[in-house]
């Protein structure tokens, strides 16, 4: 049943069996269940990541439905987290899904984060970035990191000591930005792009976007590909 429902994504070059085998040992957290992290944990269910993990501490609101695709109308109210891993269960039931109803904090990140495979940022605030950031630097987790904004925005993938951390790259944190305007669209084109990365880095088909970040613009429908490089001085990993 498994051969089936994979049958299309197997034959890519350099999957096979032994590329869904991976993916199938692999235990990916996704924190922040929302425009980014709904869509990149349903394709993560779709592509057969055999353990997911999902962090958000919020409940599911009208004004989130026009990106949050996990929320169906009778979904109001309930915990996003919990929501989330109902549907993927029924979406994929050969997948185990965790749910965890809680804010990442210094304090408790290494009982969430664990020794995960990968870290799919779905967040909307970089002071939760930065603390997931640190321990993937510290304990050697790749990060894949996405923002959005309108009809805009950025991803790129952090793997220690290979290239540039989140702080080599913002060594001043962005401004705080509540109730983001943001079209459902360009977060979903996003975490289909983070899905990607996270499969390559599973598999290990392909180059992953380590040391660069692509800048994505929807209203001109541009692509800007910029290298990055580590900072000698950066209090995260300046001493790696």
């Amino acid at each position: 049943m498994e051969l089936e429902r994979y049958s299309r994504q197997i034959p890519i070059a350099g999957w096979g069996v032994e590329g869904q085998r991976r993916l199938k040992g692999a235990e990916v957290v996704v924190v922040g269940i929302g425009g980014l992290g709904c869509l990149s944990s349903l394709y993560l269910a779709a592509a057969g990541v055999g353990r997911i993990i999902l962090v958000d501490k919020e409940r599911f609101e009208l004004n989130n439905m026009n990106r949050q695709i996990l929320c169906w109308h009778d979904d109001l109210g309930r915990f996003k987290a919990e929501v989330a891993k109902e549907k993927l269960e029924a979406f994929n039931p050969e997948i185990e899904v965790e749910a965890v109803v809680s804010e990442v904090t210094e304090g408790n990140v290494k009982e969430i984060v664990g020794e995960a495979d990968v870290v799919v940022d779905g967040l909307d605030n970089w002071g939760t970035r930065f603390i997931i950031n640190e321990y993937c630097v510290r304990e050697s987790v790749p990060f894949v990191h996405a923002g959005a904004s309108g009809m805009c925005g950025q991803i790129t993938t952090i793997v220690p000591i290979e290239g540039p951390c989140l702080r080599c790259i913002f060594p001043e944190a962005p401004p705080e930005v509540e109730n983001v305007p943001v079209l459902g669209a360009t977060p979903a084109f996003l975490a289909s792009l983070q899905v990607m990365e996270t499969v390559k880095l599973i598999t290990g088909i392909g180059t992953p976007l380590v040391g660069r970040i692509l800048f994505i613009e929807g209203e001109e429908m541009t692509v800007e590909d910029v290298k990055i490089k580590r900072t000698a001085d950066c209090p995260v990993c300046g001493d790696l």
